[in-house]
């Protein structure tokens, strides 16, 4: 199966495809401290992808036309995440219009995209709706001096004018939450998943694999969670109690524990100044504080999301809290943990350029477990 990765970031969402079975093409993204995390994990043999450090907008797909399986990326997501400046469709950053160029010139067979949550307010109800409709006829394109308003209206006849001649999609998307599917950490991203319409193949988004009730499960009934990270029953914490008391549990949940904290970072030793050499990324950085609005990740839960922010890393999102509620900055490595990247993945720049990176990833995990079903319904 082959794939081309719009918009790669650090590489998470690309890690997680060829997790699934999918061979790049080309990996396409323009910031070089991303880029750099690419080639040294392309020089250290982890992966081994065709780099192209490029604008989308510039970018020519004529090499690989209609030999792609499935095209997939993460446009920006800082035009609608709730913690930028809200521009949406204002802000240039927004590269929707360019994910669609490459479906319509690249013809995929089926394509994956995904963003922030915040894609999903009202307040972009009417732009999200037209995302929708150009990926699902991606052959109307938008005409020059046209508004996006009017070529929503024109869209918007030609979808329900029923005749659909030409290239078109059968598109579906649904808010996911990584921690129900494997990821340590409770970040919930729009994920927008296409088949090409004459495939006539039908889909449905995985069913989640983890779950809060599992954990709760394993933590207050059968306590197998303390038992697994060998905590003495005088050193855990009570169970839930007043307006947030855990709802009774008859039986097991079917589903596996969610992650947590603890769990992603189990192995690692308290982190020094200097990374220990058999550890990738591993330093202690001070300056972690408490303060409104930023209290950290609990130990015993999936870490809070953890975000870029526009100007150096927001302190409360990348903070762990310890047992005796004092706190520090996650590591370079815990953050990569929380995102399920592997041990041996390295990254490149600074601290705050990586968390940047960390920040904006996909959890590989849960880019795994969607691009696996995507590749089972094609190879099916």
């Amino acid at each position: 199966m082959r794939s081309i990765e719009l918009f790669a970031g650090a590489g998470g969402l690309a890690l997680g495809l060829s997790r699934a079975g999918f061979h790049h093409d080309a990996v396409v993204e323009s910031n070089q401290n991303a880029c750099g995390t690419i080639r040294l994990n392309n020089e250290r043999g982890v992966i081994r992808w065709p780099l192209f450090q490029a604008d989308v907008r510039t970018f020519d797909y004529s090499d690989f036309h209609q030999r792609v399986d499935l095209l997939a990326g993460g446009p920006p997501c800082q035009p609608f995440s709730i913690g930028g400046k809200h521009r949406g469709y204002n802000d240039a950053r927004d590269m929707f219009p360019e994910a669609v160029r490459a479906v319509r010139e690249l013809k995929p067979k089926a394509i994956l995209f995904e963003n922030v949550k915040g894609l999903l307010r009202q307040s972009f109800s009417k732009y999200f709706e037209y995302i929708i409709l150009q990926i699902t006829h991606p052959e109307v394109a938008k005409a020059a001096g046209e508004t996006w308003s009017d070529h929503l209206s024109k869209l918007e006849k030609h979808h329900t004018g029923g005749k659909h001649d030409g290239l078109s999609y059968r598109v579906v998307y649904r808010l996911l939450n990584a921690a129900d599917y494997g990821a340590p950490q409770r970040r919930e991203r729009v994920v927008i998943v296409g088949f090409r319409s004459d495939l006539r193949l039908e889909w449905a988004f995985p069913e989640p694999s983890h779950s809060r009730d599992a954990l709760h499960w394993d933590k207050w009934e059968s306590g197998e969670y303390w038992e697994r990270h060998r905590v003495a029953k005088a050193k855990r914490p009570p169970a839930p109690a007043g307006p947030t008391k855990r709802k009774r549990l008859e039986a097991r949940p079917s589903e596996r524990p969610w992650l947590t904290v603890r769990d992603a970072i189990a192995g690692l030793p308290e982190p020094k100044e200097t990374s220990p050499d058999h550890i990738l990324n591993h330093r202690f950085v001070p300056g972690a504080r408490v303060y409104k609005g930023h209290t950290g990740s609990p130990l015993d839960e999936p870490a809070k999301t953890l975000k870029a922010g526009d100007h150096g890393v927001p302190g409360g999102e990348n903070m762990l809290v310890r047992d005796d509620g004092s706190v520090r900055y996650f590591t370079v490595r815990e953050s990569a943990r929380l995102q399920t990247f592997p041990d041996d993945y390295a990254f490149h720049g600074s601290w705050t350029e990586i968390m940047r990176q960390l920040g904006n990833a996909v959890p590989v995990t849960l880019a795994q477990v969607v691009a696996q079903s995507i590749r089972d319904r094609l190879d099916g």
